[in-house]
């Protein structure tokens, strides 16, 4: 079988490996699947990533990133099939693969859709909210974010090879930031390929992306206060990583996310034969088999009520029995080997510590995986620990055998198993399983702060229910302490970790004009033209209606009430509604002052308003009293392109009484012909 040749990809080109060469190994059967080492110039990979890829990016507006996220979604999804190829010789099963690669994949799709429905069309990200320093409004301040201006150096880990590249890189191009990537080498072949394929794609800007196959060098000590560091893997190297001289100097941006000691609580309602049981039960199962047991989010330690925990161990232990080991390329294999060699050797010794403290109650004796040889192979048996003492254990606690490795726990109360879940010292994600709501909120209330994720589930979340192991792109990912203190993912907030939050104060004009945004008190655009006469592309920011005027009469309350039947007293009982400290007298519906509004400043005919699709903001300020005199202005606030059709225009709708006071405030949202 050919051996793979790892090339990186720097500064433009692809590099063969040189110098002194790392195999690769199958976790199948031991043989030689690929070869690295990289002798790489990182000032000129840096150099490249911050004078060629990052202005290639910034050019671009959050909307064409994700157009271009989308698009390499596409294409590495169409090319799956080849990735699951080279994916079985990670030890990783078809399933396996699909949660690394299709899971990969899906989390671009994700971030491509959320550039282009939570983020403008615009290089620049403004925050909501205005702060207004004096009374007179012409001084504000507002918070918005831009692109660094630097190198994002991603530094994945071994067991999610394509995963953990795209869920990092998915964040980073989407906030217009360049990436250099450097792989785990235990399964950096999965790596490259996906790597190459994106492009191949020719869908990225030239500098975007780079790759490392091989050592790192002094890649680290070249960065500075606009790069940022990405790192997946143990708490060691982090630990390595996070003391380097030059990070601490320039104030690198490091995130980090860490193995940890996740736990699942069965809850004290969830006894042997309700649906919450079993479906614990199979979650265990599943966590401790799955890419056999090598998930950062694997259940490590499983905490029950006293008087279920030997039901567990034995509903376990019989599920543990019918998983068959092996070749993850044969048909119904259920769990496949560790990463490599090394691995094995790894988990066995930490699964050594944990029986210090814990017996195993299944694992290990007899163990022979399908269809492979056992000595060439990076197999291990699934091993399930019970300890009796887990709160004199230190062991259990502390020491992560990553692999199929997890160990039961039984509690007393529900404080006593919280308590032991924090004993993690910060973990991804704890997990519970109950029906009770009260469990759910005790639970949140004393672990909440030792855990960056935490997944209830039950009957009722049925097959939407994603897994205790499964991080989703809309979620954050990371934890405290032990986890590592970062977060990725997380929607787009894990964009912003590639972008600088500037606190902007300006006058009300030039915070328009650097936000695109109509800013109250700026100068708003009088023209003899209609704004609804206007398409998106000729309507401009602060174009502003100002309309004729309406009185409201008792009788239009009255025929309001009638027709949609809201009597609510304080429309319809003067007594009542003058005894209403909120009220002078019977007042009109708010949704009456919503339609006299839109009847003031809707321009009727046919024309490049398409749709009115919504509102948001609504305030009624002041109460509308029958005799008051309506008018409004309206002003575009924002515009958003949506397709090549069609855009989104978001107005600032201002409705004011005959002494010129606010009664009602809110943005209206159309959709209007480009």
């Amino acid at each position: 079988m050919t051996i793979l040749a790892l090339n990186s990809y720097a500064a433009g080109r692809w590099v063969a490996p040189s110098g002194r060469l790392t195999d690769l190994k199958s976790a199948i059967d031991g043989r030689v699947v690929a070869r690295l080492g990289a002798e790489l110039d990182f000032a000129a990979m840096t150099a490249h990533a911050r004078s060629v890829g990052g202005p290639a990016l910034r050019a671009m507006t959050f909307h064409q990133r994700a157009a271009m996220l989308k698009g390499l979604a596409q294409y590495l999804n169409e090319r799956r099939e080849a990735l699951y190829e080279l994916s079985y010789d990670t030890g990783a099963t078809k399933t396996d693969s699909m949660i690394d690669i299709d899971g990969g994949i899906g989390t671009m799709f994700v971030y491509a859709s959320k550039g282009r429905r939570e983020l403008p069309d615009d290089v620049i990200y403004v925050e909501p909210g205005i702060e207004q320093f004096g009374k007179t409004g012409s001084f504000l301040g507002q918070h918005v974010a831009t692109s660094l201006q630097g190198v994002a150096v991603h530094i994945n880990a071994f067991n999610f090879p394509v995963w953990g590249m795209l869920e990092k890189l998915s964040p980073t191009l989407l906030a217009g930031v360049p990436a250099i990537v450097k792989p785990a080498s235990a399964t950096a072949w999965l790596a490259e390929a996906a790597f190459r394929m994106m492009i191949e794609s020719g869908l990225l800007p030239e500098g975007a992306v780079q790759f490392v196959a091989g050592s790192t060098g002094d890649l680290i000590d070249r960065l500075g206060s606009q790069d940022v560091v990405s790192f997946t893997g143990s708490a060691a190297t982090a630990g390595m990583l996070r003391g380097n001289r030059n990070l601490l100097d320039n104030a690198v941006r490091f995130v980090a996310e860490q193995d940890s000691l996740n736990a699942t609580i069965l809850g004290p309602d969830a006894a042997p034969g309700t649906p919450e049981f079993d479906t614990f039960v199979r979650e265990v199962h599943r966590e401790m088999t799955a890419k056999a047991g090598q998930k950062c989010t694997a259940i490590r330690r499983i905490l029950v009520p006293a008087a279920h925990r030997e039901a567990v161990i034995a509903a376990i232990c019989e599920k543990l029995a019918k998983t068959p080991v092996g070749d993850p390329r044969a048909e119904g294999t259920r769990m496949g080997a560790l990463a490599s060699l090394a691995q094995r050797e790894d988990v066995l010794e930490k699964a050594r510590m944990i029986g210090t403290e814990a017996r195993c109650v299944y694992g290990a004796d007899g163990f022979a995986p399908a269809g492979v040889d056992v000595a060439a192979g990076a197999f291990v048996s699934p091993m399930l620990f019970a300890c009796d003492d887990p709160d004199g254990a230190e062991k259990v606690h502390s020491v992560e055998a990553f692999g199929p490795v997890s160990t039961v726990m039984a509690y007393r109360d529900l404080d006593h198993a919280t308590t032991l879940a924090n004993r993690g010292a910060g973990s991804l994600v704890a997990s519970v399983f109950t029906h009770d709501p009260a469990v759910a909120r005790q639970v949140v209330i004393a672990s909440g702060a030792f855990h960056g994720r935490l997944y209830f589930a039950n009957r009722d979340t049925g097959k939407e229910a994603t897994g205790h192991g499964s991080p989703l792109p809309h979620l954050v990912h990371g934890g405290p302490g032990r986890a590592g203190g970062g977060e990725e993912m997380g929607g787009i907030r894990g964009v912003m970790h590639y972008m600088q939050r500037t606190a902007i104060q300006a006058s009300p004009d030039l915070l328009s004009a650097i936000t695109k945004s109509f800013v109250k008190g700026s100068t708003p655009l009088a023209k003899d033209v209609h704004p609804f006469r206007m398409t998106f592309g000729e309507l401009e920011i602060g174009h502003t209606l100002e309309t004729a005027t309406r009185e409201v009469t008792l009788a239009d309350i009255e025929q309001f009430a009638d027709f949609t039947g809201d009597n609510f007293y304080a429309h319809m009982d003067e007594e009542a509604a003058k005894a209403n400290p909120f009220f002078p007298g019977r007042v009109a519906h708010g949704y009456l002052i919503l339609s006299f509004a839109a009847g003031l400043f809707v321009d009727p005919a046919p024309g490049p308003v398409l749709a009115n699709y919504g509102l948001d903001n609504l305030r009624f300020t002041k109460p509308v009293s029958p005799g008051d005199t309506l008018k409004v202005r309206l002003t575009a606030k924002e515009k958003t392109l949506r397709n090549p059709g069609h855009g989104e225009v978001r107005w600032d709708v201002a409705v004011t009484n005959q002494d010129g006071e606010q009664v009602a405030t809110y943005e209206l949202l159309t959709m209007n012909a480009v």
